[in-house]
């Protein structure tokens, strides 16, 4: 089973482009966060900038409504492609083909101008479920 699922953020604007049939096509990198153990018990966060190529409808969706920083969820698949570099030797890429990708930041955040991604502020609720207010405090995750 070749099946990947990653939750991120962009690294930058997707990069929009049409093959000679006319197919949309859309890459970017999407930074993941990863931890690791750096001695004992010292556990250090990095990111992964791991590439991205979205085809035909999902490119002008991803074109159309991603900017730098946007988070989002991809489901797709894990693919290794060769091809000959202008030198003459084989190069080898490995990039997830998205099959769905979620948006995952509010609608606000993504209208957010210059691409920046930071949390905007909403109105309180009115009314809770059952009508009663529950605090932030209150809520498991």
């Amino acid at each position: 089973m070749n099946k990947v699922i990653l939750a991120g953020r962009l690294a930058r604007d997707p990069e929009m482009r049409y093959t000679t049939s006319g197919k949309a096509v859309a890459s970017f990198n999407l930074a993941v966060n990863r931890r690791f153990n750096r001695n004992a018990g010292d556990q250090q966060q990095t990111a992964d900038f791991i590439p991205i190529v979205a085809w035909e409808k999902l490119a002008e969706i991803c074109g159309n409504n991603l900017v730098k920083g946007s988070q989002i969820l991809v489901e797709g698949r894990m693919q290794v492609r060769s091809y000959e570099g202008q030198d003459g030797t084989k190069r080898y890429v490995t990039e997830v083909v998205a099959n769905e990708i979620e948006f995952m930041g509010s609608k606000q955040q993504r209208e957010s101008s210059g691409g920046s991604f930071t949390p905007v502020e909403s109105a309180p609720p009115t009314g809770g479920f059952g009508g009663s207010q529950v605090s932030d405090d209150d809520i498991p995750f």
